[in-house]
Order: C-alpha cells, then sequence, then structure tokens
C-alpha cells in the first residue's frame, strides 16, 4: 500500500492505494496532520515578519510624542466609510507602508463620528450631534470644516497641524506622500517636484 502526499501552491493532495480497503481513518489523519503542521507552522512565520502599522490613540500618541518627538499621523475615518476599510486593507497592511509609519510616525485611528469626549493639547473635543449623522469636534478641526473621509491629518514634532488630503491613496501613492512629509521637504519643494526624483521600495 501506498502513501504519497504532495504540497504544491499551499494546497495539500493526499494519494491513496485504492486497492488498499482496509485503510483506517487514523492513518489517513496521521497522513495529513504533518503537512498541515508544516502550512501552520511557516505561514505563522511569514505573518510574523509583515510588519502592521502601530496604532495609537490620539491621547497617547500626544503622550509619546511629548516624550519623544515625532509626527502624528491621523487616519480619520467613519464606520461606514468603504474607502476607508479600503485604505485599511490595501495601503496600511503593505509591508513597505508600514514599516514606514511605525518608523517616522506616530499613527492614530480617529472616528470622526465617534461619540466620546476628546482631550488633546489642553482643549477637550465634544461630539456634535447633527441630523442623522453628527460629527466629533477635533475631525472638524483637523479636517478645517471639509469632513471627507478617508483623510489623513499630519501634526508636526510640536503638534502643530501641518493640513490633512483627503480621499483614498494606494501604497505607490502614499508611500511617496509619507516621506515628503517626514523628511520636510514640504518646506522647500512642492509634493510633484519631490515625487519626480523620489525611488520607491514598493517592488510589487
Amino acid at each position: 500500500m501506498d502513501y504519497i502526499y504532495d504540497i504544491l501552491k499551499g494546497t495539500i493532495f493526499v494519494y491513496i492505494n485504492n486497492n488498499d480497503k482496509s485503510i483506517s481513518m487514523k492513518k489517513y489523519y496521521f497522513l495529513l496532520i504533518p503537512a498541515l503542521f508544516f502550512f501552520t507552522f511557516f505561514s505563522g512565520a511569514n505573518a510574523q515578519t509583515s510588519p502592521k502599522v502601530k496604532w495609537y490613540t490620539i491621547e497617547e500618541a500626544e503622550a509619546l510624542a511629548r516624550k519623544e518627538p515625532k509626527k502624528i499621523m491621523i487616519d480619520v475615518y467613519t464606520d461606514w466609510c468603504g474607502w476607508c476599510k479600503k485604505m485599511d486593507a490595501e495601503t496600511f497592511s503593505h509591508p513597505v507602508i508600514a514599516e514606514y509609519i511605525n518608523a517616522h510616525y506616530y499613527a492614530v485611528k480617529l472616528n470622526a463620528e465617534s461619540e466620546k469626549d476628546i482631550t488633546f493639547n489642553g482643549y477637550t473635543y465634544k461630539y456634535v450631534s447633527q441630523g442623522v449623522r453628527g460629527y466629533h469636534e477635533l475631525a472638524a478641526g483637523l479636517l478645517n470644516g471639509q469632513l471627507s473621509y478617508p483623510s489623513i491629518a499630519y501634526l508636526n514634532e510640536k503638534l502643530e497641524l501641518l493640513g490633512a488630503i483627503p480621499g483614498y491613496r494606494g501604497p505607490v501613492d502614499m508611500e511617496p506622500l509619507l516621506n515628503y512629509i517626514a523628511e520636510n521637504k514640504f518646506m522647500i519643494q512642492s509634493l510633484e517636484e519631490y515625487q519626480q526624483t523620489f525611488k520607491s521600495k514598493i517592488t510589487e
């Protein structure tokens, strides 16, 4: 009786000699489990090596920035925003983007419709009820009243607002923007000029 298992492109194939009708379920699982263990182990190892964005609350980011100054990137989103979810899935999950954000920013998630009071930089911001959907004062302040989602607001090391950029950006578009702001290139040239000489680390 022959038992063979192949591992090909993430699929486990188990071949059992059909001429032997006496094969037991125990022997079948004995054959299958090592292959499953192999994939579980290496899939877990790959997941651990892929960086993920470390998200903070705005209060946590403020405390960290006061101890170890670094720019703050604030992802202003809503629960119903489809493009916000797409940006989470495609942009912030990209290893190059996640690694760069963690190294150069304190990343914050801010729900623009949160009803929780938020104290930031000595001022308490509140939720404003308005019709079907309200908004949070902090989100409105960061976006200069232009409540468009997703929008990314950037603060400098002194917790001063640099500005906010609305709209979805994929990894290829987000990478030069993150570098442009982190390196303070906005002080000497436009984003368009910076992009002309920018060398991306994204290969796929």
